[in-house]
């Protein structure tokens, strides 16, 4: 008799865990981020996380007797992961904290799903438009505009500008979760350091004609704040991001938003002192409720069979 076929479909449960460990890891970056660029200008700061985290992930490839993939086409994927996945809103979102609490990044930042919804449905058309989804998407931009509108009346100040930055990278890593799709069966560090090297490589230039960063004297806090970014936050947590795109779906990756929001609106509170107004705790509920109702599993019939 021929031995059973061995399912190659990892346990949901690890893929949940995982899951679960990448909303940690991204929800403590808004406050790495807030201790970053208090001393280091965000352009520097984020080709450093792009250069960490990218040299990590090589080093960890070749300990693994692995090589970065040689076609110029997947280089070119890499490139346009980089671009909207990281040099994108990874600036954006530093330049936009020097003047917006990280809690608050947090919960703008956290409507990734929405934008994923929207766009699959604007574009790839891979996800069933549902009641309950376009609930989601209502529920989520009220949030947003409950944090943001009220800004909108006293001008467009550098607080207004800065909000409408992270929802920009925001909608960056929606494209991101999409395009991230097309390396399923590739080893997920072999776009994650593609992605990071490709980064690298565009900001560290910049960096050096915006930032002259030979003049920066960064504090200690600072440059702790830089490494566990790259190395937590950006090198481990990518390995995990491009596992997940291709074991759960884009969508359901994403679902780590509403799970990270408490997270790093409480890292905030915890260790920066921060605190959120009313409307914006108001707009957090509203965001929490539309993300779930976007990512978390539909109930099954009655009639379904058993899983």
């Amino acid at each position: 008799m021929s031995s059973p076929a061995v399912s190659t479909t990892p346990p949901l449960a690890r893929e949940i865990a995982l899951l679960a460990v990448l909303a940690t890891l991204w929800g403590a970056s808004y406050t790495f981020i807030k201790i970053g660029v208090e001393t280091i200008p965000p352009v520097t700061f984020i080709a450093a996380r792009t250069l960490i985290a990218g040299a990590l992930l090589l080093a960890i490839i070749k300990m693994r007797g692995l090589a970065l993939p040689r076609d110029p086409d997947v280089w070119k994927r890499f490139f346009i992961q980089a671009c909207i996945n990281s040099v994108i809103p990874f600036t954006l979102v530093a330049w936009a904290e020097i003047t917006v609490d990280a809690g608050l990044a947090t919960i703008l930042n956290s409507t990734t799903p929405i934008f994923t919804f929207l766009l699959t449905v604007l574009i790839t058309r891979h996800e069933p438009v549902t009641a309950r989804k376009v609930f989601g998407v209502t529920a989520g931009v009220v949030g947003i505009s409950l944090i943001i509108g009220l800004e909108a009346f006293n001008g467009l100040g550098k607080e207004l500008v800065s909000q409408l930055a992270i929802v920009t990278a925001t909608i960056s890593y929606a494209c991101a979760a999409i395009f991230g799709r097309g390396f399923k069966g590739m080893d997920p560090m072999m776009p994650a350091a593609g992605s990071m090297i490709c980064g690298a490589v565009m900001l560290i230039p910049l960096s050096l004609v915006v930032d002259h960063p030979w003049t920066i004297v960064p504090s200690t806090a600072s440059i702790a704040a830089l490494f566990g970014l790259a190395v937590f936050s950006t090198a481990l947590a990518f390995v995990i991001f491009f596992r997940l795109v291709h074991t759960l779906g884009s969508v359901s990756t994403t679902s780590q938003a509403y799970l990270r929001v408490p997270i790093g609106v409480g890292i905030g509170v915890l260790f920066l002192g921060e605190s959120l107004s009313s409307t914006a705790w108001l707009g957090l509920v509203c965001v929490i409720a539309g993300v779930a109702a976007m990512t978390l599993p539909a109930r099954k019939k009655a009639t379904a069979a058993p899983i």
